[in-house]
């Protein structure tokens, strides 16, 4: 199993990353997953693509960065007849390591743009701007995607060795249909079928919740790496088990209670304004419960706080009555 993987020039060791979500691969996120080890490589959640120019890092809690967040890919969303020019030369000022494209994304919101997943249904406007971009940045490039609307092995294959072909450096690849729910069983073993087709590096993404799962992707899709999402979200330590359990890397996820975790994590968020913080506690919350037989009673009332300090309390009480998994 190779512990590391290329990206262009950059080198990614160990081979497994933080994915893009929204309102979730936020700093505090990416940092306490950093903490807890075993992540190469961090992507920030999506952004759009004519709104990024103006944004200021000072202030947006979607650029809001720390120095040790790093590998940092910035993901960004475009629709028809954008230009990217701007938004790219944006990125070369805030110091990204790396630019993905949001080929992927099945929300509604982005579909009426003509955006995330809707893009991929014109192959030769995506190929426009994956010019435009490799075109525009040195950087290391990078896109995300579904398996597609249907299951047509030949589209897919096309479609991707046309990426690797307009100068993509990395493909991540959810193993889903477009309009397929997380709820679906990821197809790994379509993953594969990328994989086979072309000589960049592939990152298998979608339903990875254990280290036995993500041995089982591997082995089915024969990728490079892995991309965790909610997987991560709800074990943030679940990346440093994989680093160890499968890549043999020594040293990581110290010990802490599921407490100890999530009192960092509220601890993180203070990186952000305060009208900023209880958003991204209750969207973290959501998942972090699951680690609790009982843990939908903490995302409740975490979900019905008006505080992020009378969330806090109320999730204290939880963790001082309950015990871990």
């Amino acid at each position: 199993m190779n512990k590391s993987l290329s990206i262009g020039e950059l080198t990614v060791s160990p081979p497994l990353a933080l994915a893009p979500m929204v309102g979730l691969s936020h700093s505090a996120l990416r940092t306490l997953v950093l903490e807890l080890g075993g992540v190469g490589l961090l992507f920030t959640e999506m952004l759009s693509v004519t709104r990024l120019p103006e944004e200021n890092a000072a202030v947006s809690p979607f650029l809001l960065r720390y120095p040790e967040e790093q590998p940092l890919f910035y993901q960004l969303f475009v629709s028809p007849g954008q230009d990217v020019g701007p938004a790219v030369d944006r990125l070369h000022q805030l110091g990204a390591q790396g630019i993905d494209l949001n080929l992927g994304c099945p929300a509604p919101t982005l579909r009426k743009q003509g955006a995330g997943c809707a893009l991929t249904n014109d192959h030769d406007q995506v190929r426009h701007i994956v010019a435009q971009l490799r075109a525009a940045t040195k950087l290391p490039l990078s896109a995300k995607i579904r398996l597609g609307a249907s299951l047509n092995e030949d589209e897919l294959l096309d479609f991707c060795r046309m990426l690797e072909g307009e100068g993509v450096d990395l493909l991540s690849v959810h193993g889903r249909l477009h309009q397929e729910k997380f709820c679906r069983r990821p197809r790994w073993d379509w993953i594969g079928k990328v994989k086979s087709a072309v000589n960049i590096p592939v990152l298998a993404n979608g339903g990875i919740f254990s280290v036995e799962d993500a041995r089982r992707c591997l082995d089915l899709s024969g990728a490079d790496g892995l991309m965790l999402g909610r997987g991560a979200v709800g074990r943030p330590w679940l990346l440093a088990d994989i680093a160890r359990e499968i890549y043999g890397l020594p040293g990581l996820a110290p010990s802490l209670s599921l407490a100890d975790i999530y009192s960092r994590f509220v601890h993180l968020l203070e990186r952000f304004r305060p009208e900023r913080r209880l958003g991204r506690l209750k969207q973290f919350t959501h998942y972090y419960g699951r680690n609790f037989t009982f843990g939908h009673h903490l995302a409740i009332a975490v979900q019905t706080s008006s505080s992020v300090e009378q969330a806090f309390d109320r999730a204290q009480q939880f963790f001082a009555g309950t015990k871990e998994v």
